[in-house]
């Protein structure tokens, strides 16, 4: 009856034990499954947001070579219509040029008219008598044939004069039109660059407005990226912290069980004493005399068997405890086996080169990693050397190691290793 009591009782005590890790186990599995399929969401979400900003950068860039046509658009106007305005500059002083020649030919053809004029006068007004007796006036054959050749002259010299005019009339109103007919098309290709130059100069406002509002969702989305970021990278902290605490309750039930199943086998060899005990009462009450010295050699010998009991646990529970010491003291606490990549401080890698880490420490190679779910300064053993976090970039699980190049980070490609954690 006592034996039942006693393993009812380490029964009870076991169950209560187990329960409540079961229970604890069961929700930090239901936390980390939350947190997650939060992670999934943010990462699906930071996918779409990313995709949609590259959506916009295209369609930025689309715009800016747009913008810079319709600039040299408008410079190559703005030049035309500078050497326009100059031609009708030029043109204009032409046409004056051409108004003033007409005028002084109009002048000379006015006096040459008025000149010939009073000789057609005093010609009809004297009469062919009055050539005919200058003709024979004439003292000699060599005058008169001087007076008739001069008469001729002046007759011929009014004729070619009167023509002279109307050629020099013709030709002076023929390039008055000609340099009016130029300025009229100058003036009309001037009005209808000018009219292109606004044009152009709206549509490159309108796209410089365009541009500026896709800076603005740029800006924004790439804040959007940046909260996504860190809710993923908390999510990662998250994870590590409860998959942490699920270990450290782990590895406490687990030393809840060993006290228990030590308890559960000294309470066993009491119990087996004492109904020795019991029995050698019996005996004694049965056998009389034989009691004293059976008893005592029974009772001799159930104490030496549990001494050597409890002598040869505690041997085994302290070998077990140097083992868990040497190795956690060599190798660290083992996280799992972990993704490994490799990263340079270019731009290529970084979006810009020379930059500091997220720790504001100085990135060296064969030091410096990158890794979410971790304090800054968390030293992780991997195949045999010492890193330090000292960067993010890559969620808990995924360890990015610094190089000193581009190229031996290209070379070292995608690998995986088991990770020990050593502070």
């Amino acid at each position: 009856m006592r034996m039942k009591k006693v393993f009812a009782l380490l029964l009870t005590g076991m169950m209560t034990v187990s329960a409540p890790a079961a229970v604890f186990a069961s929700s930090t599995e239901e936390q980390i499954a939350d947190v997650q399929a939060q992670k999934d969401a943010a990462q699906a979400e930071l996918a779409q947001e990313q995709a949609n900003m590259a959506s916009l950068e295209s369609k930025k860039q689309e715009l800016e070579s747009y913008l810079e046509e319709l600039n040299a658009q408008y410079t190559d106007l703005t030049n035309s219509v500078s050497e326009l305005g100059i031609q009708a500059a030029e043109k204009e002083d032409e046409l004056k040029n051409l108004k003033a020649q007409l005028e002084e030919a109009k002048a000379t053809s006015d006096k040459q008219y008025e000149d010939m004029k009073k000789r057609i006068v005093y010609m009809y007004e004297n009469g062919s008598a009055s050539m005919l007796e200058l003709l024979l006036s004439s003292e000699d054959l060599a005058q008169f044939l001087n007076r008739a050749e001069n008469i001729a002259q002046i007759s011929q010299y009014d004729r070619d004069m009167l023509a002279k005019y109307k050629a020099l009339q013709a030709d002076i109103k023929a390039q008055e039109e000609q340099a009016e007919e130029e300025a009229q098309n100058i003036d009309q290709l001037m009005a209808e660059k000018s009219a292109k130059q606004q044009e152009v100069q709206a549509l490159t406002a309108s796209t410089s407005e365009d541009i500026q509002a896709y800076i603005y969702q740029i800006s924004a989305s790439q804040e959007e990226i940046s909260a996504l970021n860190t809710q993923i990278d908390n999510a990662d902290s998250s994870i590590y912290s409860l998959l942490q605490a699920a270990e450290a309750e782990k590895e406490a039930e687990e030393a809840a069980a060993r006290e228990a199943s030590a308890s559960a086998e000294d309470t066993s060899d009491y119990s087996e004493s004492e109904s020795s005990d019991t029995t050698d009462e019996s005996d004694y009450s049965e056998s009389g005399d034989d009691y004293s010295e059976n008893s005592y050699e029974d009772t001799e010998e159930s104490g030496s068997s549990e001494d050597s009991y409890t002598e040869s646990s505690e041997s085994s529970d302290s070998s077990q405890s140097s083992e868990s010491e040497s190795s956690s003291s060599s190798q660290g606490t083992y996280l799992g086996t972990f993704t490994l990549t490799a990263y340079c401080n270019c731009a290529q890698c970084c979006g810009t080169a020379g930059n500091l880490t997220a720790s504001g420490t100085v990135p060296t190679a064969g030091r410096t990693v990158a890794m979410a779910g971790v304090p800054f300064g968390t030293q992780l053993l991997i195949n045999g050397t010492v890193y330090t976090v000292e960067d993010l970039g890559t969620p808990y699980g995924h360890v990015d190691i610094y190089c000193s190049s581009h190229s031996e980070a290209l070379a070292f490609g995608l690998q995986s290793a088991e990770v020990y954690r050593l502070n």
